[in-house]
């Protein structure tokens, strides 16, 4: 089983390195980066989990309702990227709800920051994916925590994969920067092993970073964005399928593993 996820955020790492980037700029970016995926996802025909922030959710209301109707979850991903708090979970739910005219069932904390998962299962979510359960210097130290779905409570915590032995991070950056053909064959070992790969991207990998310096952005983050990265998630889909794995929401994972946790 294929968990692929995109934390649809208005863009803002210029913002990280100095550079003055508006909420208007962010989602300018963002949006067309959404809508690149959603073309690569329709040609495939293959389903995802779009964790959405309020702010993004707000301000492009037609790509919500594009992500819907090609048959995709929407997921929660904070309120203000830039500004990620701990109780943003439970206003983010409200205005993704209001925009979507759905409920929502999963919840990721922008920069998969630690949230209170006491107040997660009040808010009413099923899931929390929340962790990275790796060690990446400056950014995640969870070398101890649980590689692979378990629960707290009443909510599924579902990881993002890392390799079984080494725990490298088989995340966005790892796609954007290893050879295709290794990438590929960490993916399948772990799957593997796991028997599932839970992955996750940003629209704005899919902007072509390269053609704007005033963005500041360090090379292992625009190496092969745009179109390059279109054609990289184009390619790893193709691969998945010609392997013959599933391609499932986060929601479908719950109501699928939830019961064998009680």
């Amino acid at each position: 089983m294929i968990l692929l996820s995109f934390d649809t955020e208005e863009f803002d790492v210029p913002r990280e390195h100095g550079v003055n980037f508006s909420l208007e700029d962010g989602m300018k970016v963002s949006t067309i980066g959404t809508n690149r995926i959603l073309d690569v996802l329709k040609q495939n025909g293959v389903r995802a989990t779009f964790f959405c922030t309020g702010n993004f959710a707000e301000h492009a209301p037609e790509v919500m309702q594009r992500i819907m109707r090609e048959g995709h979850e929407v997921a929660c991903h904070g309120v203000d990227h830039w500004q990620p708090k701990e109780t943003d979970f439970a206003l983010s739910k409200q205005i993704v709800e209001h925009v979507t005219g759905r409920q929502v069932y999963g919840y990721r904390q922008p920069r998969m920051f630690p949230v209170s998962d006491e107040e997660i299962e009040k808010a009413g979510y099923h899931y929390n994916s929340s962790l990275n359960p790796a060690f990446i210097p400056g950014r995640y130290m969870h070398l101890t925590e649980p590689r692979t779905w378990f629960m707290k409570g009443k909510v599924m915590q579902i990881p993002a994969s890392v390799t079984p032995w080494l725990r490298f991070p088989l995340f966005w950056l790892a796609l954007h920067n290893l050879p295709e053909s290794l990438y590929h064959r960490l993916v399948l070992h772990t799957l593997q092993q796991d028997g599932y790969f839970v992955t996750y991207f940003h629209p704005w990998e899919f902007y072509d970073l390269k053609e704007h310096p005033e963005f500041k952005m360090p090379f292992i983050i625009k190496n092969h964005s745009g179109r390059q990265m279109m054609q990289r998630l184009d390619r790893l889909i193709k691969m998945l399928k010609n392997h013959q794995k599933e391609f499932i929401t986060f929601d479908e994972f719950y109501a699928r593993h939830s019961q064998t946790a009680k």
